[in-house]
């Protein structure tokens, strides 16, 4: 009798675990995706489709609008590799002291429903590699 009873919690838990891995699994492939791509392959979707996505690229120095007090900005967003192709960005709140032409960025948002203009809900800048080496120097120095 007592086999019997363990085996049914033991089943029982099996399909419980297996329900809430395929909830996780279909809620993470659904609605909350974000796709993580460059400037040519924005391009080359259909990106009327694209609900939610990130980008990165450089600033375009060409172009480049920035708000009063530095709460926004438009700006043409460059792939790394292919120079030629670019995507207008519009962003407005707060930017980076880091933010200015030729500086990498990664921006998250959406296009506007024709696609001709990406709106931006957060930006990031990458860290100058000056940084990075005022970084790697101060770690010498505690060596």
């Amino acid at each position: 009798m007592a086999k019997k009873n363990s085996n049914a919690i033991y089943a029982v838990a099996l399909v419980l675990f297996l329900g809430g891995l395929g909830y996780l699994v279909f809620s993470g492939l659904t609605e909350d995706s974000v796709y993580f791509l460059n400037v040519s392959e924005a391009l080359a979707e259909d990106r009327t489709q694209i609900k939610q996505a990130r980008l990165f690229g450089k600033v375009s120095p060409k172009n480049l609008v920035i708000a009063e007090g530095k709460l926004g900005a438009a700006f043409d967003l460059v792939d790394k590799v292919e120079r030629g192709k670019s995507l207008r960005v519009e962003y407005k709140g707060a930017l980076p002291d880091t933010f200015k032409d030729d500086v990498e960025v990664i921006v998250e948002g959406r296009f506007t429903p024709d696609g001709e203009l990406f709106e931006a809900k957060t930006l990031v800048t990458k860290c100058p590699s000056k940084y990075e080496e005022q970084s790697k120097e101060m770690e010498k120095q505690k060596s």
